[in-house]
C-alpha cells in the first residue's frame, strides 16, 4: 500500500467548491470545522470560494439545507452568507456556473456536480489547469464515490507519484454523451426522494471531509477516495496504488 504525502505549506489553503446541491451544501457546511482544526494547529486555515448558478427552489427544501424564505435566492450566496455570519469568515460566493472559460488559481477544486457535462467543462477550464488537487464527489440514489487526484497540468508537472484523477481512473465520468434525461432536477418532493435516499449526500460529504482533514492535518493518506453503498452499508476505500 502506497502513502501519499502532502507537500506541507504554511500558507492558507485556497479552495473552490463547485455545486451547492445535496452533496455540495453538506460538504460546505463541514468546511468551517476543518478550518477551525487547522487554525488550532497554527495553520492559517482555508479560504473558500463557493460557485453555483442555481437558485433555491421549493423542491430543494426537501433534502437540502434551504428554507422556504430563501426560495429564489442563489444557493451559493445563501450558504456563504450563513457561514460567514456564524463563523466570522470572509469566504466568497460566485453565482456563475463553472465552464471551460472559468479562470482562477486555487489549491484544490471540489466538484459536487450531477452531470458528466459539468465535469467535462471543468477539466477544460483554466481553473483546472492551475489547481494542485481535484476532489470529485458523485452519487446515485443509494451510493456514490469520492476521489481525490492531482490533475496532469502545469502545476503538477514535476510532482512525483502523482495521484490519478477520477477522470483518469474512470474516463466515462467526463463523457457528456452518457448523460441521460433522468439526471434532470426533480420537479416534486416525492420524486426527489425517489431519486436519492436521505443522507447519501451527507455520508459522502463527510467521508470526503475526513480524508481531507487527515491529509491537511497529518500530511499523509493511504487512500485517495472510496465507494459507499447505503443498501449494504459498505465502504470500499480506493487505496493508492
Amino acid at each position: 500500500m502506497r502513502v501519499h504525502k502532502l507537500n506541507h505549506s504554511r500558507a492558507m489553503y485556497r479552495m473552490m467548491v463547485i455545486g451547492c446541491g445535496g452533496t455540495g451544501s453538506s460538504l460546505i457546511g463541514g468546511l468551517p470545522f476543518l478550518h477551525q482544526a487547522l487554525l488550532a494547529t497554527g495553520h492559517p486555515g482555508l479560504q473558500v470560494i463557493v460557485a453555483d448558478g442555481d437558485k433555491v427552489s421549493a423542491t430543494n427544501c426537501v433534502r437540502q439545507p434551504f428554507s422556504k424564505s430563501e426560495i429564489g435566492l442563489f444557493k451559493s450566496t445563501v450558504l456563504v452568507n450563513r457561514l460567514n455570519l456564524f463563523w466570522g469568515l470572509n469566504w466568497q460566493a460566485s453565482t456563475e456556473y463553472v465552464t471551460r472559460k472559468t479562470q482562477g488559481r486555487v489549491d484544490i477544486v471540489i466538484s459536487c456536480v450531477d452531470t458528466r457535462s459539468a465535469r467535462f467543462e471543468l477539466i477544460r477550464s483554466p481553473l483546472f489547469k492551475e489547481c494542485a488537487y481535484w476532489l470529485d464527489i458523485g452519487n446515485t440514489a443509494d451510493g456514490g464515490q469520492f476521489v481525490l487526484g492531482q490533475p496532469r497540468n502545469n502545476r503538477n508537472r514535476r510532482t512525483p507519484n502523482r495521484l490519478p484523477t477520477v477522470a483518469e481512473l474512470f474516463p466515462e465520468i467526463v463523457k457528456p454523451r452518457l448523460d441521460k434525461n433522468d439526471d434532470l432536477p426533480s420537479c416534486s418532493a416525492v420524486e426527489a426522494l425517489k431519486r436519492q435516499e436521505p443522507f447519501i449526500n451527507q455520508t459522502l460529504a463527510y467521508h470526503a471531509l475526513a480524508m481531507l482533514a487527515r491529509l491537511f492535518r497529518h500530511g499523509a493518506i493511504t487512500h485517495q477516495g472510496g465507494f459507499i453503498n447505503l443498501v449494504s452499508g459498505r465502504l470500499a476505500p480506493l487505496t493508492i496504488q
